[in-house]
């Protein structure tokens, strides 16, 4: 998703839970993996052409790191690990056909809203018709402003350019995109400090001196 949306859902999501300090750092990390380098070969940063395996293996990684991190009493290290996995299970929504998963699935007649999403719904994380957008070289043109509206076309179907969900201009599935990626930011955050011994968990919301530091 484009960057204000990454901050708007971690806001959402988890921003009551840490310093201001704290969540600085971790929308820091967040959108640091939509750099142009963070783009070209690193499929498993955003969830991108169908590496899926790859990029939950990603997440796992980054929740470890996170952990050992703090075990060793650094806060940073651990906000910024956090932070880059945020950003992978909230490109999941907006990069994969999810979405359109779940409407088609909805019975004939009903009518979900977004807010009633789940986002972990076991038929789709694990169907086979589960897919994500591929990044095709021809997509580097997007660069160009004057001509990005016209670079699509020349894309095939399964390009990240016709399937993302990155901003309301992409349609009406974005709202569901947006709140499922809240929602599945807040699973992270628990399924991240569950466990943690109380001290642990005080250094990675960075509420025990007040002070930030």
């Amino acid at each position: 998703m484009l960057k204000p949306f990454h901050i708007e859902m971690t806001r959402l999501a988890i921003g009551e839970q840490f310093s201001p300090n704290a969540f600085e750092k971790i929308i820091e990390a967040n959108l640091y993996q939509d750099r142009l380098l963070g783009q070209i070969g690193h499929d498993e940063y955003h969830f991108d052409g169908n590496k899926f395996e790859k990029s939950y293996a990603y997440v796992e990684e980054q929740r470890a790191l996170t952990v050992s991190s703090l075990r060793t009493n650094d806060a940073l290290s651990a906000w910024s690990a956090f932070g880059r996995l945020t950003h992978a299970v909230q490109d999941f929504y907006a990069h994969s056909n999810y979405v359109d998963l779940r409407l088609s699935c909805q019975p004939h007649g009903t009518v979900l809203t977004p807010s009633e999403i789940d986002p972990i719904d076991p038929r789709l994380i694990n169907s086979p018709a589960l897919r994500s957008g591929k990044i095709y070289p021809l997509e580097a043109l997007n660069l160009i402003r004057p001509i990005k509206p016209f670079v699509k076309y020349l894309l095939p179907r399964d390009a990240h350019a016709w399937m993302n969900l990155d901003s309301p201009q992409q349609g009406p599935n974005f709202a569901y995109a947006f709140q499922a990626a809240v929602k599945r930011t807040k699973i992270e955050f628990e399924k991240t400090t569950e466990g943690l011994p109380e001290g642990l968990f005080a250094l990675f919301i960075d509420k025990q001196t007040g002070t930030g530091e």
